[in-house]
């Protein structure tokens, strides 16, 4: 197939784009690219970039795709929390927009990147994907309607799908140190301490950036009927964890740490177990290879090798707030975090 992905040059889309390349499909990429000061270990997967902003395409830029994949959004709270009528600008009404837009173009498929932070603060009950949404935050909120929107424009010629990814985790050439088995595993390399910056008590389902790439490859290929509005929790059901479980899990693979909690840590209101069975029966060519303990052992050999500091992860250099305010300083962007230059071209 002909696929577009979009935020190909982020923390998921490095990792994917290689994956759909090996597999045999035509990649090209849409990606604004923000954080490329961010880039961890090279080399990013060499292919053309549309080069625009997601809001700003048009019928003609998507006329000859297959699918789409939309991965491009303002990606973490903090981030989202910024400035949340841009956050939904960009991740509700881009996301419409973009497949309304795509649909007009006669693009068949849209594998929309949603996530488990709809589910929100829903306790200790294991959530299927018919499971009420309680998002917390801007981020979590904006996914929820973009969902809601996407299932409106189906019908015989559109098939949207909606990928519920865990928390992600794992090595990526732009890599992410504000995601939580990523963030422990640099505290334990870095300073010989696992920092806990909540009570520990909240649970997380996680999943590797691999494996949600092989989910997407898997909604990507599957047949019309299997996945036409579907929503799938993207994952595996036994990696749900409370995260002081995840810290236990970081000192036994990093020697000589040990767990520390903030003076101020207090619960998470985000807490949520999601059920993964029905994207396990539904895709079966979906086969999760990783789990927290083979994660956390990647990390580990990732960042010993890189020789990973704590500046690098507490200090600005790969924190995606940090590196939006240093656009807006310099005056590269304005207020709609709309380049104010020419948007970079290709990888």
């Amino acid at each position: 197939m002909k696929v577009l992905v979009t935020g190909h040059l982020g923390y998921i889309g490095a990792v994917m784009t290689p994956l759909l390349l090996r597999a045999g499909h035509e990649v090209v990429g849409l990606d604004v690219d923000f954080y490329s000061r961010c880039t961890f270990e090279p080399p990013l997967a060499d292919i053309r970039n549309l080069g625009k902003d997601i809001r700003d395409v048009e019928v003609a830029d998507l006329r000859g795709l297959d699918a789409v994949i939309h991965l491009a959004a303002l990606s973490n709270d903090p981030l989202s929390d910024l400035n949340p009528a841009v956050t939904f600008d960009i991740n509700h009404r881009g996301t419409v927009r973009l497949a309304e837009v795509a649909k007009a173009a006669g693009v068949p498929r849209f594998v929309f990147s949603s996530s488990c932070s709809n589910y929100g603060a829903a306790g200790d009950d294991l959530l299927t994907e018919e499971a009420a949404f309680n998002p917390v935050t801007a981020y979590g909120e904006s996914k929820v309607r973009a969902e809601r929107d996407l299932l409106a424009l189906a019908d015989a010629s559109f098939c949207p799908v909606l990928m519920r990814s865990a928390t992600a985790y794992g090595a990526s050439p732009r890599i992410r140190f504000d995601i939580v088995l990523n963030n422990l595993t640099a505290w334990a390399v870095a300073s010989g301490r696992i920092f806990i910056k909540s009570d520990g008590t909240p649970w997380r389902p996680i999943v590797h950036v691999e494996d949600i790439s092989r989910a997407f490859l898997g909604a990507l290929e599957a047949r019309r009927h299997v996945v036409f509005t579907q929503a799938f929790n993207v994952g595996r059901t036994d990696q749900n964890y409370r995260i002081r479980e995840l810290a236990d899990i970081v000192k036994e693979t990093v020697p000589n740490c040990e767990v520390a909690y903030a003076t101020d840590g207090g619960p998470d209101k985000r807490c949520y177990r999601v059920d993964c069975s029905k994207i396990a029966q539904t895709l079966p060519t979906f086969a999760p290879q990783w789990d927290a303990r083979k994660g956390a052992a990647q990390l580990y050999e990732t960042y010993r090798r890189r020789g990973v500091t704590l500046e690098d992860f507490e200090g600005p250099r790969y924190r995606r707030i940090d590196q939006i305010k240093r656009l807006l300083g310099e005056d590269r962007l304005d207020a709609t975090l709309r380049w104010k230059t020419r948007v970079p071209q290709t990888a």
